[in-house]
């Protein structure tokens, strides 16, 4: 059960309490219940049953794909206020997860059963339209890295993905393997074209962190 202090911090995450009817209010309040999930903590793994969504106030949860050969790709990540289409999807469809779901920055939610969330989606057209916009964004996000795999040469990922993760800094820290993680390689094959783009003088590369020299080339090369 969630207390009203609890709401009103829910409430700002996510607005559409704002908006909803007296009943969902009362509904949401009586069967959602608040707690803390600490980082590396896997939310779901391939095959689980879902018995309950999660709507985050704070954190990261990144989601994942594990393939035969034990490479990882990452499918999004969703944090403040976000919750995961395939977990949606798994308790709409009455299916198992298909993916791995993994508390990346230590989150706080709010847990929804599956049975009440079906009901809110099939009583509630606030609740519905939630739900759908919230398909829609990561269907986007999902069909950009199905795009992204099928079409883009992974040198050219590599450098939008150093990029996007240096917009901060130059200094980024992170290994071979997590950019291998990220990106559905292997760990030789990022290394071996970090040690290209490194030969070009593009980036200088130490156990763990990568700095940015040549940001105008990394950026040419991520539009190959």
């Amino acid at each position: 059960m969630i207390n009203t202090e609890q709401l009103n911090r829910i409430t700002r995450a996510l607005p559409l309490l704002e908006h909803a009817d007296p009943l969902l209010l009362r509904e949401f309040q009586e069967a959602a219940f608040f707690t803390r999930i600490p980082e590396g903590r896997d939310v779901f793994i391939e095959g689980d049953t879902v018995d309950a969504i999660a709507l985050l106030i704070s954190g990261v949860v990144r989601v994942y794909k594990i393939g035969e050969t034990g490479r990882e790709i990452t499918l999004y990540r969703f944090g403040n206020g976000e919750s995961c289409i395939l977990t949606a999807n798994a308790i709409l469809s009455q299916k198992n997860f298909p993916a791995v779901a993994t508390v990346e920055k230590e989150a706080e939610a709010v847990m929804i059963p599956a049975d009440t969330f079906r009901d809110w989606v099939r009583r509630y057209d606030l609740w519905r339209e939630f739900v759908f916009e919230l398909l829609s964004q990561r269907l986007s996000s999902v069909m950009e890295i199905v795009e992204e795999v099928a079409f883009r040469r992974m040198d050219a990922r590599l450098a939008s993905l150093l990029l996007e993760r240096g917009r901060r800094s130059d200094l980024i820290h992170i290994t071979h393997q997590e950019i291998a993680s990220e990106l559905g390689s292997s760990r030789e094959v990022i290394s071996r074209i970090l040690e290209d783009f490194s030969a070009q003088g593009m980036l200088e590369v130490a156990r763990g962190n990568i700095k940015l020299v040549d940001r105008e080339a990394l950026q040419d090369h991520s539009v190959v």
